[in-house]
């Protein structure tokens, strides 16, 4: 969500009152599991801090999306309302669950819908919560969010440049690739493997279909195209153009 941590999606929160899991009917189900759920999620946008408090232990493990690590205080600071301007809903969707003696794990996917100042933003992520019993009192001891990749919007090609992209290049030994076109696509095939569409984002940079990241051409002081780029989570694989 915007300029909202991804990771209070993840937090237990009943809007208009306090719970504590006790009052749950014995024994413990999914469906009251994915009732609580539902119902935290639609207290997120509020960002109501009291249910946060209530409903994880303090020494609990919490995992965003982006890797972050942070514990419960770390978390209720960080739980503030969505910006002005701003709709966001959280629908709770796929639940799984495994409930053994004192411990539960919750598994589901949340559909995230924000609309900012009428334009509508969508997302996707998977969340596992693992609930302990201690006392008689159940709440989160862990929980780690997960955002699924969604291809980028394809953009307009400049076909222009293609010709400048065609031929081999080479990553090392023996190890090599080549670019192709066939009409108005590009296509990028490693040596051994089976060719890939390049989508155009934008002008030299183009997605691959399902794969996380950019594919790039780099060019030199003459306008030349001198290398093709694999760019993963920042990170370059470059392969250099030999004809």
């Amino acid at each position: 969500m915007r300029r909202f941590l991804c990771c209070a999606v993840a937090v237990i929160a009943v809007a208009g009152s306090a719970w504590h899991a006790r009052a749950v009917a014995a024994p413990l189900t999914q469906a009251a599991l994915l009732r609580l759920t539902q119902a935290r999620m639609d207290a997120v946008a509020p960002g109501n801090k009291g249910p946060f408090e209530e409903q994880f232990y303090d020494d609990a493990l919490i995992f965003d999306e982006r890797g972050r690590a942070m514990d419960k205080a770390r978390l209720v600071r960080e739980v503030t309302p969505v910006p002005a301007g701003d709709v966001a809903t959280l629908e709770v969707i796929n639940p799984r669950s495994r409930i053994e003696g004192k411990i539960a794990v919750f598994a589901y996917d949340i559909d995230e819908t924000e609309i900012i100042f009428g334009q509508v933003n969508k997302a996707k992520y998977h969340e596992t919560d693992t609930w302990l019993e201690r006392g008689n009192e159940w709440k989160i001891i862990a929980e780690q969010v997960l955002r699924y990749y969604a291809d980028p919007a394809p953009g307009v090609a400049d076909v222009a440049r293609y010709p400048k992209y065609l031929g081999r290049y080479q990553l090392g030994p023996k190890v090599t690739l080549r670019i192709t076109r066939e009409g108005s696509k590009l296509y990028a095939q490693e040596s051994g493997k089976r060719k890939q569409e390049l989508i155009p984002e934008a002008t030299d940079i183009f997605f691959s279909p399902g794969v996380e990241g950019r594919e790039l051409f780099k060019y030199d002081g003459s306008g030349n195209v001198v290398a093709y780029i694999q760019r993963r989570n920042n990170e370059d694989l470059v392969w250099k153009k030999s004809r």
